[in-house]
């Protein structure tokens, strides 16, 4: 595995806040008040209680996010040279055509993946040929702690309706149903997962349920980063993960509009070919992405696991993504040089 450091520095300004008070004066001819002498407790006196109100508590959260979250960020490493500043546990970039990794850092790590677990879910589904337009029937056990779904039992969605709300809405309850009437059955379904990941090289992936839900669902940076280029193409998937928002009718409830929790998309600074969200408590915030450099075009995984919060993950990916483009030349440069035959 090659790793390929380049050079990209950015600022950050802080600004300060200077607060004044004035002082106020009574008149001197007026007569002075008999005082009155009071015990003088040895107690110190209580401090008023302040008490933060949600909008504030939500504005210094997000501050600290912010801080936390500006790029570009870089740090110099033991070689001299510059390279990302990792904030999260655990990150790649890789390149699919060539199978190389051109950065990590605990790539081979393995973790809790969360709901990236769908993208395998999706691969299981469509090499089935599933009729898109046979319609399922949401069951109890579907929604049931689902903590994420936009579905209710009794309602009746189409096995694309459930694809969509799977990798766009990242919602468990679909993911469920898409497992529960698969022709495997739950547990079948559950067991080809864990048979596609071996197929596919995938040593350190092993899956518990299709949702992401169960800590169980582990993964490692690198094998994600291989597993969303092999799902990205397949076109019935990448077309689903590239779209910002989609609307499917119920037959109970009327049409139901949700938007992808990849915010990535619809930006004009990252052209996003392929990406899944993931996040528990065990595995942290998860991204893994397939993206088109501006310059060449050429495609790229980068998978950040662990990260600190949901805008967190999104900055680490642009991170990594930017100082990649902006050294683009000499990194594939210096891959067709060395695919060259040489006499």
């Amino acid at each position: 595995m090659s790793k390929k450091p380049f050079f990209w520095i950015g600022h950050l300004a802080l600004a300060g806040v200077v607060c004044f008070a004035g002082a106020s004066s009574v008149s001197a001819q007026t007569p002075p008040k008999p005082t009155t002498k009071r015990a003088v407790s040895s107690r110190p006196a209580a401090k008023p209680v302040v008490r933060r109100t949600a909008a504030q508590r939500r504005a210094t959260a997000t501050a600290l996010e912010m801080a936390d979250t500006v790029v570009p960020r870089y740090k110099v490493d033991a070689g001299g040279n510059l390279v990302p500043d990792l904030r999260a546990a655990a990150a790649i970039i890789y390149d699919p055509d060539t199978n190389e990794v051109l950065w990590e850092e605990n790539s081979e790590i393995e973790r809790s993946m969360a709901s990236i677990t769908k993208v395998m879910t999706a691969a299981v589904v469509f090499e089935n040929n599933p009729d898109l337009s046979h319609v399922v029937t949401v069951a109890g056990s579907d929604v049931s702690r689902a903590s994420t779904t936009h579905l209710r039992m009794g309602d009746k969605v189409t096995i694309g309706d459930l694809l969509h709300l799977t990798l766009i809405a990242s919602d468990n309850a679909a993911a469920r149903a898409l497992a529960r009437t698969s022709q495997q059955g739950p547990q079948g379904f559950v067991d080809r997962m864990n048979e596609k990941a071996a197929e596919l090289g995938l040593t350190a992936t092993h899956y518990a349920d299709p949702s992401g839900l169960l800590s169980e669902n582990v993964s490692s940076a690198y094998d994600l980063a291989r597993l969303i280029a092999f799902a990205s193409g397949d076109e019935r998937i990448s077309t689903i993960m590239q779209k910002s928002q989609h609307t499917i009718q119920t037959s109970r409830r009327g049409p139901i509009t949700f938007r992808s929790t990849n915010h990535l998309l619809g930006r004009d600074d990252i052209d996003v070919r392929a990406g899944k969200t993931g996040f528990i408590s065990k595995s942290g915030y998860c991204l893994a992405t397939l993206l088109r450099l501006p310059t060449t075009g050429q495609q790229v995984a980068v998978v950040v696991l662990g990260a600190r919060s949901n805008a967190g993950r999104f900055m680490e990916v642009q991170n990594l993504f930017n100082w990649l483009a902006a050294k683009t030349p000499t990194v594939f440069a210096t891959q067709a040089a060395a695919a060259a035959p040489h006499d």
